[in-house]
Formats: structure tokens, C-alpha cells, sequence
């Protein structure tokens, strides 16, 4: 499968410690042809503090967030061992719900079943393993559910299927 010259507007919803895997995804994807756009937010050390401090309320941070789900085309959830926990990823899996966007969660390295928000569980539309066939399968619309070694999820999962 090749996306040569294939653009691809993503918000990729993630904990911002896995910065990294973020980059980490872009480069994989884009290694095979795509140009990725993404729009989430990944926050520079200084505007890190400033969120860190409260000094950006909660309603400004959701209004920028609402703007950048909307201009993408696929909201990408990042599973790592922390995801679960993160209020605000469960938040834009929400909005990205509300906005009927397709939702696609993507096992980082060393994420496991355990990890998958409750949000994702209820409204992806695929979750795949960390590999570069079944991610670009996945944002081109394949519907499927897989386990982090790659083997298919017993039942399916998700709840959010794009038509």
C-alpha cells in the first residue's frame, strides 16, 4: 500500500509525555508516501508551564481544540500507558464523536488492551496495532479491530463505523 503524494489532515489525540510518538507516527506514515497534517496540540516547554500553572482556562483550551478536531478528517488516538487516564483525551474522543468524525486508535510501542480509553472503546471506528499497513489500512477506512501484537480483536470492538 502507498500514499504517495496521499495528504492526510489528523488530529492526533495523545498524552502530551508521548510527544515522541507522535513524532514517532508521523514519520512512520510519512515514510510511506503520506503527507501527514496534523493539527493536535503539542505544547513547547513554555506554553507547557502556562498550562501547567492554569494560566490558560479550561474554555480556551477547548475552544482551540473543538477548532483543530473540526479541520481534520480522522481524530488518531494514541494508546500508551497513560491514555486512559488523560481527562482531555477523553474529551476530544468526544468531541470528535459529536463532530462524527472517524476515530482511530493506534497502540503505541508497549501499549496494551488496558490502556484503550473507555471513549475509544465506545467510538472508534478501527484500533490497530503499531505497524505501518495496518495504520494507513485503518485511515483509509478499513473498520478493523486489532490486539497490540497485530492479531484480531475476538469481537470486534468500537462502536463508531464510517459508511
Amino acid at each position: 500500500m502507498s500514499g504517495e503524494g496521499k495528504r492526510k489532515h489528523l488530529f492526533i489525540s495523545h498524552h502530551h509525555k508521548d510527544d515522541k510518538t507522535v513524532s514517532d507516527f508521523i514519520s512512520l506514515i510519512s515514510g510511506r508516501g503520506y503527507d501527514v497534517r496534523n493539527s493536535s496540540i503539542r505544547a513547547k516547554p513554555a506554553n507547557q508551564r502556562r498550562l501547567d500553572e492554569k494560566r490558560v482556562s479550561d474554555e480556551v483550551i477547548k475552544r482551540l481544540l473543538r477548532m483543530k478536531i473540526s479541520w481534520a478528517g480522522t481524530v488518531v488516538v494514541l494508546i500508551g500507558k497513560d491514555t486512559h487516564t488523560r481527562p482531555w483525551v477523553d474529551w476530544e474522543i468526544n468531541k470528535a464523536k459529536e463532530q462524527g468524525k472517524r476515530i482511530v486508535g493506534v497502540f503505541a510501542r508497549g501499549g496494551t488492551d488496558a490502556d484503550i480509553p473507555k471513549g475509544l472503546k465506545d467510538y472508534s471506528s478501527a484500533i490497530v496495532n503499531w505497524n505501518s499497513d495496518s495504520i494507513i489500512g485503518a485511515l483509509d477506512g478499513d473498520n478493523v479491530f486489532k490486539d497490540p501484537d497485530g492479531s484480531i480483536r475476538p469481537g470486534g470492538g468500537g462502536g463508531s463505523v464510517t459508511c
